[in-house]
């Protein structure tokens, strides 16, 4: 068994000998676990001597900021060396952690479990996070009902499809404003109070289209892009939305992990099936962080 996969099987164990409930998050495509009360991303480094030395991808870890009660769990060598650490101060401290253009964060701990900053013997003092299982069974005093995994993730994509649209210069609509992403309420986001009525569309179909991005035209709006997240509830439902723009040069995107559903339900609409477009929500991500670097490199160049 390779060292990696071994640590989080330690992981996983020890988190079962202390009663601690441990369940893979699926719809996740990395090490995330709900443990507990808690939602956890594993991590593992080997003992190298000098330094702990872990990869984090920006996108992971903003998924994972986006559940509840999260923390990534940094494994250093041993199972006796875990600094539970919560999303919400890690996430914090990033810009005072070295990275590269894709967001690869170099995540670097001491011999001692303290956590490497920028600039000269700068640390983040991790004490109280180093083997802190106690905090995995503690409930959120923030969050009154839990959201599962599914309704996190399909915000996350939806607040990453609206932040793109905006980046791209158009205005964006989007029907469920109360929803967040990265702390913040989707109804911040969009640039659009009210979704624009359009003459040959069924208007309480189209307001209720997960993501919206409209282009000015001279009477008014005109439906650019349309997307539908489909985590968990199948793609019929987006389907049918997204249809009542079949009037309109529009683009209408699907975003399923179901390639096989998605073909079976395209087949039912064959006067505009060829203008669907199918993505899975990674490419979602890798779009977004795309765009995030482009404004930063265009910003460290004075463009």
């Amino acid at each position: 068994m390779k060292p990696q996969k071994k640590l989080i099987e330690n992981f996983l164990q020890k988190a079962g000998a202390q009663e601690i409930t441990v369940n893979p998050i699926r719809v996740l495509r990395t090490n995330t676990y709900s443990v507990g009360n808690a939602n956890v991303l594993v991590r593992t480094a080997s003992d190298l001597g000098h330094r702990y030395f872990f990869g984090l991808n920006y996108i992971n870890a903003e998924e994972v900021y986006n559940l509840d009660n999260s923390f990534v769990a940094f494994i250093c060598g041993d199972i006796e060396k875990v600094v539970l650490i919560p999303t919400d101060v890690l996430i914090s401290h990033l810009s005072e952690i070295s990275h590269d253009r894709n967001g690869e964060y170099k995540i670097n701990f001491t011999r001692d479990l303290h956590l490497v900053l920028k600039g000269r013997n700068r640390r983040l003092n991790c004490s109280q996070y180093i083997n802190d299982w106690a905090s995995l069974k503690k409930v959120s005093s923030e969050s009154t009902a839990l959201i599962q995994p599914e309704e996190s993730i399909h915000n996350v994509i939806q607040g990453r499809l609206i932040e793109i649209g905006n980046i791209r210069g158009y205005s964006t609509y989007c029907p469920d404003k109360s929803r967040t992403f990265n702390r913040v309420r989707l109804g911040e986001m969009i640039t659009l109070d009210e979704c624009p009525k359009l003459q040959f569309s069924d208007y309480e179909l189209l307001r209720k289209i997960d993501v919206l991005w409209f282009r000015r035209a001279t009477s008014g709006y005109y439906p650019a892009y349309a997307f539908e997240v489909e985590i968990s509830t199948g793609v019929w439902s987006g389907f049918g939305r997204l249809v009542t723009l079949r009037d309109y040069d529009t683009k209408p995107y699907i975003i399923t992990n179901e390639d096989k559903k998605f073909q079976q339900v395209v087949t039912q609409f064959p006067e505009i099936k060829e203008r669907f477009v199918h993505v899975i929500p990674d490419q979602v991500g890798l779009l977004y962080s795309a765009e995030k670097n482009l404004i930063a490199m265009r910003t460290e160049f004075n463009l």
